[in-house]
């Protein structure tokens, strides 16, 4: 399995984007779009090497403000300005994002140009399900199809958290690494999927990973902001021409399950995929499903009958 290791992507927006890239760059692209506070390596080695054995080009990337990719510390986010954004819906009125959810789509397609890749199969998760989703609607030609995770259409009476992770996302991560890691496995003990469930250690070993390659409290709100802010994009969503799939969890406490229901509703033929046990993250036992549906909707976008 070839595995590129870190490279960087430098956009004409002055962002820099670390991206990792597994698999031949002479095989179909799939761009990989991680969540909220997420960095690329919450797309496990394990599963890009098991996407890229199916015979896929498998990009994992950080957004802005997350891992190794700019940060933009020159625009500051308060906590007050999130409560404000959440509290102001729809609207948020008197807040203005640094940025967009279409800048951070416009990111995603500048690591394509970076590697000379004219089309992909756009797979996101949570606020990346967002960005695929922008980046199927505006930019068409650059999108051969698009699998979104528990995301939802940014209307906003669809795919409301529920109360009990309120807390979480507002609490304090602490001032050092252990602090933040203990606030983190808190953390996936409220989202994490009942029925799928991780190892302490884990989610451990995972919370100093994010917090070592560059975790930034700021960059969070600031992503956070960009999520409270974005347009409902139903009807958008409508007028998509490719192969589409959607997968959700029953038990997902943080985007509710009307918020896939809503966009799997919201785009002709797609295909709508619930689990049982399922919640706010990718446990482990559900690789091959969501790989299997990955190339089923690529095999879809292709033409041919069977996923590889």
């Amino acid at each position: 399995m070839t595995r590129s290791g870190e490279l960087f992507a430098s956009l004409p927006s002055g962002i820099d984007i670390c991206f990792e890239t597994f698999g031949s760059p002479d095989d179909p692209a799939v761009l990989l779009i991680m969540g909220l506070g997420g960095p690329m390596g919450w797309w496990s080695v394990p599963f890009c090497e098991q996407l890229a054995e199916r015979g896929f080009f498998v990009i994992r990337y950080d957004n802005r403000d997350t891992g190794r990719s700019t940060k933009l510390r020159q625009h500051p986010v308060s906590r007050a300005d999130i409560v404000r954004a959440f509290a102001n819906l729809p609207g948020a009125a008197g807040v203005t994002p640094p940025y967009t959810l279409s800048d951070m789509a416009d990111d995603g397609i500048g690591v394509l140009d970076h590697l000379g890749i004219d089309r992909a199969h756009l797979v996101g998760v949570s606020m990346g399900g967002m960005i695929a989703q922008t980046i199927a609607i505006e930019h068409p030609e650059r999108a051969l199809s698009l699998v979104s995770i528990m995301s939802t259409t940014g209307k906003r009476t669809v795919g409301l958290q529920h109360p009990k992770v309120l807390p979480v996302l507002l609490s304090s991560p602490g001032r050092t690494r252990d602090s933040y890691a203990a606030r983190s496995v808190r953390g996936s003990k409220v989202i994490g999927s009942p029925g799928f469930p991780s190892d302490e250690q884990t989610d451990l070993e995972r919370a100093y990973e994010t917090y070592d390659r560059g975790w930034s409290a700021s960059g969070v709100r600031r992503q956070m902001l960009a999520v409270l802010t974005q347009p409902d994009r139903t009807r958008a969503l409508g007028r998509l021409d490719l192969p589409v799939a959607v997968i959700h969890g029953l038990n997902d406490p943080l985007v509710h399950r009307s918020g896939g229901k809503a966009t799997a509703d919201a785009i002709p033929n797609a295909e709508h995929i619930e689990i049982a046990g399922m919640a706010h993250d990718l446990p482990a036992q559900l690789y091959s499903t969501y790989i299997e549906t990955i190339a089923r909707t690529a095999a879809r976008a292709s033409g041919t009958e069977e996923a590889r």
